[in-house]
């Protein structure tokens, strides 16, 4: 065994080439960036020539992986938790058809959203599409359970739903890793057509089979050496109640330990597996007076306990022992265990607070800057946006745009808006946001010819994740022709100071055009620019 210090993320990341991946299938967004990055630059992925580009969206990724199961290869799905919106229908239905070859999806939540729009909780996914789901406690628990994730999803031909959460991802530690990783699984033809066609008669039999089968599971979950109950040291012996106990999963089952480093004095129920094991939460719930149940995320366990227990016996986030919102954190946990935290740094009141800012230099500051100028002309003008850096433009000093929902909605929200009489109603959208979602609902626009100016904002790259391959570069111009944008309305600009006139008379024009119109201001990243210089000075 050899030993790497490592993210949670290339724990993950090892942990799937080493269990014989042959691909990888991801759309960028933090905290789950970091896997498919460490595959694309890892020497065996190389080697071996696994997938591992880039996906339009989550939905294309989910479903490409299902068709490398198909030939009996196992595939990894990487997404942040808001991606499993995007993936929801053949996630989903993946449960219905089954596997070949074995698929982990790999969703990466976000507790205090530090970079997502809400706090979503992915074991609810699991249990919805009644699949096994996996939650490691530690990064070395990551690695390890990535082997046993694609063998558990061939075994029950299942998928398995992975779930972590931002301090998993984003923290290290040492990690034991295999010298030997294992070969990749031949491609074969086992796949049975009646089970991948999901006609009603077909899917009426697979829906009995996989509901029989959650029996098997949650007795599986019981048995996994990733669920234990550990009993405390000062245990006083048959019939006597612990006055509390302590249900913990993923990473709360590490803060717990922090809390005792020389061990709990309470019985401990690590759940790392699920179906939630309600056998061993009956013996915990009948060795102990109270529990306190520690989980990252929503009260997914402390609900479903509830429900199988006495709720008087029950204590967390529903009673208001750890709060609903946010991430915890050790002294979060201390605090719920009632045990004496130590006082923070004290904070200095003469530091200004630095909100985030777009970069300097950045295109879509001369975007924001040519739109407010010719948006001062009308009367309550509304921009709907998009998620991306350019989200930025909500904050000063531009504050240019109304409302950013999700991937995609900044044209169908415009459109909405002008079928309710709105005008002017403008959207602005980034290049790799277009192709993730927003292609259809320029269709939407361009079929009814909807009264609506679309900036699709082209920096060459996905900017907000770090400067990954945008899906739809040098194509953008031939996608709205072929949407059916109309040639003298589909517009491209350089967004720079010097061209600040040519670019308001563009917007003004558009805006006072009434129909579908389409501009794309395209400069590079400033900061895929600046790696791209330094990559080519390295090379002289």
């Amino acid at each position: 065994m050899e030993k790497k210090l490592l993210l949670g993320d290339e724990a993950i990341a090892l942990g799937a080439i080493h269990a014989g991946l042959s691909g990888v299938y991801a759309y960028p967004g933090t905290p789950s960036t970091e896997i498919t990055e460490f595959i694309q630059n890892n020497a065996i992925a190389r080697e071996r020539g696994i997938h591992s580009r880039w996906s339009t969206n989550e939905k294309t990724a989910m479903e490409a992986a299902l068709g490398m199961s198909f030939m009996g290869k196992r595939a990894l799905v990487c997404m942040k938790h808001v991606g499993m919106n995007v993936c929801a229908d053949p996630f989903v239905n993946s449960g219905m058809t089954g596997v070949n070859g074995g698929v982990v999806v790999l969703a990466a939540d976000d507790p205090s959203m530090h970079s997502s729009q809400d706090e979503q909780d992915s074991r609810f996914y699991g249990k919805f599409a009644m699949i096994p789901t996996f939650e490691p406690s530690s990064q070395q628990e990551a690695y390890d359970m990535m082997a046993a994730a694609f063998d558990y999803s061939e075994q029950q031909k299942l998928p398995v739903l992975m779930r972590v959460t931002t301090r998993m991802a984003h923290s290290r530690a040492v990690v034991e890793v295999r010298d030997e990783p294992r070969q990749e699984n031949e491609m074969n033809y086992n796949a049975v057509a009646a089970n991948w066609v999901l006609l009603p008669a077909n899917a009426r039999k697979r829906n009995d089979i996989v509901t029989a089968q959650q029996a098997t599971l949650e007795a599986d979950a019981a048995n996994s050496t990733y669920n234990c109950l550990i009993p405390s040291p000062s245990a006083k012996g048959e019939g006597s109640k612990s006055p509390l106990g302590i249900i913990a999963s993923g990473i709360a089952y590490n803060y717990v330990n922090e809390c005792f480093p020389t061990g709990a004095p309470y019985p401990i129920l690590k759940i790392s597996q699920y179906p939630l094991p309600k056998k061993l939460v009956r013996q915990m719930m009948e060795a102990c007076e109270k529990v306190l149940i520690i989980e990252e995320g929503q009260p997914f366990i402390e609900d479903i306990v509830r429900g199988v227990s006495d709720a008087s016996q029950i204590l967390g986030k529903l009673t208001g022992e750890l709060p609903r919102t946010g991430e915890l954190t050790p002294d979060i946990v201390k605090k719920a265990l009632g045990i004496e935290v130590c006082e923070g740094y004290a904070t200095c009141e003469d530091v200004a607070p630095r909100p985030p800012a777009l970069c300097k230099g950045c295109g879509h500051r001369d975007v924001y800057t040519a739109l407010n100028e010719v948006l001062k002309e009308y009367d309550n003008p509304r921009v709907f946006g998009d998620i991306g850096c350019y989200t930025l433009g909500f904050l000063p000093p531009f504050r240019a745009i109304h409302s950013c929902v999700d991937m995609g909605a900044s044209i169908t929200m415009a459109k909405g808006a002008a079928d309710a009489g709105q005008w002017p109603a403008v959207a602005v959208i980034g290049d790799s946001t277009f192709t993730h979602s927003g292609m259809t609902g320029l269709l939407d626009a361009v079929n009814e010819n909807a009264n609506i100016t679309i900036i699709i904002s082209d920096n060459l790259t996905t900017g907000m994740t770090g400067g990954q391959d945008s899906a739809g570069t040098n194509k953008f111009e031939a996608i709205c022709r072929g949407l059916g944008v109309a040639e003298e309305h589909l517009h491209v600009v350089v967004p720079l100071p010097k061209n600040m006139e040519e670019i308001t008379r563009i917007i003004r024009e558009e805006i006072n055009y009434k129909g579908t119109s389409v501009i794309i201001p395209r400069r590079e990243c400033m900061q895929t620019l600046q790696r791209h210089l330094k990559q080519k000075r390295a090379k002289q």
